[in-house]
């Protein structure tokens, strides 16, 4: 769901999470109020049809889809596509496959792509957009886009001036777990600054505690979790134009703003008085592994952990994660109360064809009407869609996604390191930060990484 890279280690911590199979009643097309407002029946799922007929009679015709979504998350996705399905006649073929990201640029280059491909990256959607075999999103696609996402948004889905992916689904990333019961009986508050939080964190050290927890092994991809500390506080630091500048290499990696935001979660991620709760000394960071990072919570061996949302699927089942359970979390503040700049992922919906049933769930697929079904059937999945009624979603931690995401005063930006070469992106960032953790120095840090961009 998140990026390149991001989708594959985000599918994994998500697979405990989510919930399948969820009864999905359908009534007769049309016999309900419902409309493309977002209001849905109670007791059914029946849609308005009528934005689909200007497609004319698509009735027996197939849509193909081809996803790195796989099971157990495929079933929420298959069950929201019905009420097209039953307005329509056509039906969705589903295919998800954990090798996409590679695959679907081989069948692309090949002449044999899907009709639709959820596209877990701009920079893999660039890169299928330069095979010449995409088309750009019809223009019932382009209108809801404008109507129901932000201006960010459709420029990740845009190339070269051309808009041809509508979002799909959302992450956010900037997150920090803590225990509610903990924060009561302790007397701590949330913070809403970047003051406050060293404030907060200095006051779990007076206090006997070790504020912070932290893990960054993955297996290959070890490191990753450096790489969204350094990106999130870059967008704090720095600013999101900075933040574009950076990931575009139009300032090298090794600019003073860089240095700044590694210096920044070096406060924190390489200060033994605040690290690594439960698990030992700051060393010992490199190879605690990101899924079992957070758990030291529910012991009180730490306080505070950044992760994303999709971290709620580590904790074990019978934890409760809501405002006044186990495990909460609360939005990574800004320099300021109002400032809200947001780290995260998603996914796009790119086409191969323009038939008139591919454009038709085209359309769906980007209405606030499928943004709340998919709600409604999902735990652990989230939209940016201005449309989505936050209540429809399953869980405490999607409805706090959702209201990060779609604060006005929100700016989103996707994941850096996703978006650039892979060179960097998945390795020399996701190494060197390693390295970081581990004693190396800023300044080498950035240097080395800065000589890997691609000339």
């Amino acid at each position: 769901m998140f990026g390149q890279r991001g989708s594959s280690r985000s599918r994994v911590a998500l697979a405990g999470a989510l919930s399948v199979g969820l009864a999905f009643s359908l009534a007769a097309c049309g016999d309900s109020d419902d409309s493309e407002s977002g209001t849905t029946d109670s007791s059914a799922a029946a849609i308005d049809c009528s934005p689909y007929t200007k497609f004319g009679d698509i009735k027996g015709k197939q849509v193909t889809i081809y996803t790195g979504i796989v099971t157990p998350e495929d079933t929420p996705h298959k069950e929201s596509y019905k009420p097209f399905e039953q307005c329509t006649g056509a039906t969705i073929k589903y295919e998800g496959d954990k090798a996409f990201e590679t695959q679907v640029l081989v069948r692309a280059k090949a002449g044999n792509p899907p009709d639709l491909a959820f596209v877990p990256q701009p920079g893999l959607l660039q890169q299928l957009v330069a095979t010449g075999k995409a088309v750009e999103a019809p223009a019932e696609t382009s209108a809801n886009v404008d109507k129901w996402f932000g201006e960010d948004w459709k420029a990740y889905g845009t190339v070269d001036g051309k808009f041809y992916a509508a979002p799909l689904g959302a992450n956010v990333k900037s997150l920090v777990w803590y225990s509610p019961q903990e924060f009561k009986d302790k007397g701590y508050t949330v913070p809403t600054t970047l003051a406050e939080l060293q404030t907060l964190t200095d006051k779990i050290v007076t206090d006997g505690g070790k504020p912070w927890c932290a893990g960054i092994s993955s297996g290959e991809a070890t490191g990753w979790p450096v790489t969204d500390w350094v990106e999130d506080f870059v967008l704090r630091t720095a600013g999101p134009e900075a933040y574009d500048q950076w990931v575009k290499h139009e300032i090298p990696f090794n600019d003073p703003k860089i240095a700044t935001a590694f210096d920044a979660v070096g406060n924190y991620l390489k200060n033994d008085k605040y690290v690594n709760g439960g698990l030992g000394d700051v060393k010992s960071i490199a190879s605690t592994t990101f899924q079992d990072a957070g758990l030291p919570i529910l012991d009180g061996q730490c306080s505070l952990h950044r992760q994303a949302s999709f971290y709620a699927a580590n904790f074990p089942a019978d934890t409760k994660i809501a405002e006044d359970g186990d495990i909460y979390a609360f939005y990574l503040p800004g320099q300021d109360a109002t400032a809200k700049p947001v780290l995260g992922g998603g996914e796009f919906v790119l086409a191969f064809a323009d038939r008139p049933e591919v454009k038709a769930f085209q359309t769906y697929l980007s209405s606030d009407v499928w943004a709340n079904t998919k709600a409604k059937v999902s735990s652990g999945w989230v939209s940016a869609n201005k449309g989505l009624k936050v209540e429809n979603l399953k869980n405490p931690i999607d409805q706090l996604s959702a209201t990060i995401l779609l604060d006005p005063n929100a700016t989103f930006r996707f994941d850096g390191s996703d978006m650039m070469p892979a060179a960097v992106g998945s390795n020399a960032f996701w190494k060197q930060a390693t390295n970081w953790i581990t004693g190396q120095d800023t300044k080498t840090t950035v240097d080395n990484i800065e000589k890997a961009w691609p000339q």
